[in-house]
């Protein structure tokens, strides 16, 4: 369903532009040449006009004509019967602007409450298939703040995709094979041993956390000895079998609480155990972009846009971590046939976009079809002071751990509130204030603030199910900016998916509430004439809708009491 009001409004204007033109030019006013693309914009001034258009600015090399002339001469053929405009005037250097019938703000709040959950949606994506994986901790520890951003713009990218009418699966890619799960096993292998006398010592780089500990003295528990008397490779397997999917299953908790759950946890052993490693280098070699050095199998990368070539399979047969990747993104676009993918990683993945993307081309496949967005770094800040430990745990601070120190809503709405290619400071501070700075509590504010006075006028016996749509009329202008606002939702919605930047969306949150709290402080309701009571019941009632299916889409909670 397509409730995109405000974008058949502008193809309205451009109607009445392009009919004017038509005439014009069969008059033999102007010359019968191709007009350039204009635009048609809402001005932040609404004096300027409830639309403007830049025909006549676009238009001035081709008909060899001043811009306000063409302007005048536009705006004096227009024909506005059937249209939702009543006036058209000229400003400025030859901007064209056009003036609502007050109808249009009436049908306008009548079209949101009928649309109710829906109203929001359009058919931008008409149905193609997307992958979005995002996430992805190494699963050999505890998810960091980084991955709590990542988490938050996967899934909010991922809803606001299905709110643009696209098929939206959102995938997890569980790094289970390579050289971290060896270095896992590695140290879960000395930290075992040592329960049992070992003297040897953890080597610097293996893992030094107190959750290999904990592991292996579970282990122990469980097993006892039984594990000293075996080779070093089936008691480093028995350790990684049996800790790797707690690890693997706390991920998935952890992730849950955070309200984000996966269509898919794709394991990146499955592509090493069905032979599709081995097969995407053979494929590779088939297409004649490979060649030998050293004994080891590089891959001609500089000839597909990547800044070198790159190592496939080392000297001593075993693939890089570039190898199962490939296999991977084939595996997500041919195999599985999605119509795109797309990638959330972190800032130190940069040069790992030219290199993916040479290695689809290679294989055949449109590289255009996988995008990659790029997150910058978080930093989680106290009291004006960064921070990295827990004020409760005294640890590092993990996905976990924050979220026992700050409200679910805060942490969704606030890792949202910057583009994704953006560094975040996440103040620790104001996530927990009640009050209008911090930007999640006042959107929920309004939200409950409607909820109470909708529900007083109800225990008077007055409720919007009884306003009927034909008796609703604005001319406040605190009321108009309102629904201007309101009619802005699909655009917000298209904006975000085409961007794949979720913080459109709690930008326009924040916005509406802000634009909503400036109507409820200028606009009386309670004493004022039947007819304004009725419309501006109904005028509140559908920000209220706006707000939920807003709050539903960060999945932030809508409270009706504050």
């Amino acid at each position: 369903m397509d409730m995109n009001i405000a974008e058949k409004t502008r193809n309205d204007v451009k109607e009445i532009v392009m009919k004017a033109l038509g005439q014009l030019v069969a008059e033999g006013k102007l010359p019968a040449e191709p007009l350039p693309p204009f635009t048609v914009e809402q001005p932040a001034d609404s004096s300027h006009g409830d639309y403007s258009c830049n025909a006549a600015l676009a238009s001035a090399k081709v008909f060899h004509k001043n811009p306000r002339e063409t302007a005048a001469m536009i705006a004096e053929t227009a024909d506005l019967d059937g249209t939702p405009f009543t006036r058209v005037e000229t400003a400025g250097p030859g901007f064209i602007n056009f003036y609502l019938d007050p109808k249009w703000f009436s049908e306008m709040v009548n079209a949101v409450i009928e649309s109710d959950s829906e109203y929001g949606k359009t058919d931008l994506g008409k149905g193609k298939r997307v992958l979005v994986e995002f996430v992805s901790a190494n699963p050999t520890g505890p998810m960091h703040i980084g991955n709590a951003r990542g988490g938050a713009i996967g899934d909010c990218l991922s809803s606001v995709l299905e709110y643009a009418g696209y098929y939206v699966e959102r995938e997890f890619y569980v790094n289970d094979a390579g050289n971290q799960v060896n270095k896992f096993g590695l140290s879960l292998d000395i930290r075992y041993k040592q329960l049992f006398g070992s003297s040897e010592e953890m080597p610097e780089d293996s893992y030094h956390g107190q959750d290999i500990i904990d592991h292996a003295k579970a282990f122990a528990d469980k097993y006892g000895d039984k594990y000293m008397s075996v080779s070093e490779e089936e008691r480093r397997k028995a350790l990684v079998d049996y800790a790797l999917p707690l690890n693997i299953k706390g991920l998935e908790d952890d992730l849950l609480k955070y309200r984000i759950k996966y269509d898919t946890w794709f394991r990146e052993s499955s592509l090493h155990e069905s032979g599709k490693v081995t097969e995407i280098v053979q494929m590779l070699k088939d297409k004649g972009v490979t060649y030998e050095k050293e004994g080891a199998v590089w891959f001609k990368a500089a000839e597909f846009g990547d800044d070198q070539d790159r190592v496939l399979v080392r000297a001593n047969g075993v693939p890089t971590y570039f190898v199962p990747d490939i296999a991977y993104h084939y595996n997500k676009l041919v195999t599985r046939g999605f119509d795109k993918a797309i990638d959330i990683l972190g800032a130190d993945h940069h040069g790992y976009i030219a290199r993916m993307k040479a290695a689809l081309t290679a294989l055949g496949v449109d590289a255009d079809r996988l995008d990659i967005v790029i997150m910058q770094m978080v930093r989680l800040v106290r009291d004006g002071e960064v921070v990295k430990l827990s004020k409760r745990s005294g640890k590092a601070i993990t996905l976990a751990t924050l979220l026992d120190e700050i409200p679910m809503d805060a942490a969704r709405f606030f890792f949202n509130l910057r583009d994704p290619d953006t560094h975040l400071e996440f103040d620790l501070d104001l996530a927990v204030k009640e009050n209008k700075n911090n930007p999640a509590y006042y959107v929920q504010y309004a939200h409950a603030r409607i909820c109470r006075m909708l529900g007083k006028f109800a225990e008077e016996g007055i409720t919007v199910g009884d306003v009927k749509p034909e008796t609703l009329s604005y001319t406040d202008e605190a009321e108009l900016a309102l629904i201007r606002k309101l009619a802005a939702f699909p655009d917000t919605i298209n904006d975000a998916a085409e961007s794949y930047n979720p913080s459109r969306i709690t930008r326009y949150a924040y916005e509406l509430a802000e634009v909503f709290h400036k109507f409820y402080d200028s606009c009386k309701i309670k004493g004022e004439s039947e007819g304004v009571v009725h419309s501006r019941l109904a005028l509140c009632a559908a920000v209220k809708t706006v707000i939920k299916n807003l709050l539903d889409l960060l999945k932030v909670d809508a409270p009706e009491k504050m």
